[in-house]
């Protein structure tokens, strides 16, 4: 490696550490004056970097973003150092809601409320303050409703780097019949077990 090969390398090491919150890479590629590809590179050795000395520092990969933070298996540690609070867990209602946003953005709180068939209001307030989801612009429709996606937390909160990480939606039509099969079969041997 040359001297300006690790200097660039540090520099993006300083200005993640430094950023705290995730940096999107167009940020970094515009203020170093690098190519995607480059940086790209830079952020793999610098992720290899600290997997390889087993640290406990670790550099997330968050779809166009990057940020370093502490590996799971030391979230204890420092939420008790840092008298940290645990986050309460999200209702199922919460989770439904994610799952709609996630799968379907950006979508409206109308668009929401249509598939869970209940108002949603409270549960996407919370979603936001919690940072999971946000407002990402209006519909160009009347009335100009607001649209909700996925944040870079999202990704962080379920260690994933992008959205198309996450598992595709079952077949409701193949699972539907599933069930059936399985009914059909505990109803069979339910009439042979009345037979005994």
């Amino acid at each position: 490696m040359t001297d300006k090969t690790i200097n660039l390398k540090n520099t993006v090491e300083a200005i993640v550490f430094a950023s705290g919150e995730p940096i999107d890479r167009i940020r970094l590629i515009e203020a170093l004056g690098c190519s995607p590809e480059r940086l790209d590179g830079i952020l793999n050795e610098i992720a290899k970097d600290y997997s390889e000395r087993g640290s406990a520092v670790e550099l997330l990969m968050l779809g166009s973003a990057v940020q370093f933070a502490t590996r799971t298996e030391y979230a204890n540690a420092v939420r008790n150092v840092l008298d940290m609070k645990k986050n309460q867990p999200l209702s199922s209602a919460a989770f439904e809601v994610l799952a709609i946003v996630a799968y379907n953005q950006p979508v409206t709180k109308a668009f929401i409320e249509q598939v869970r068939g209940v108002d949603c209001s409270g549960v996407i307030n919370t979603l936001c303050q919690r940072g999971l989801i946000e407002e990402c612009g209006r519909l160009d429709l009347p009335g100009r409703p607001l649209l909700y996606c996925t944040t870079t937390d999202f990704l962080k909160c379920f260690c994933m780097t992008t959205l198309a990480e996450l598992p595709d939606i079952p077949d409701t039509k193949a699972a539907a019949a599933a069930l059936e099969n399985i009914h059909n079969e505990e109803n069979v041997i339910a009439g042979q077990m009345s037979i005994l």
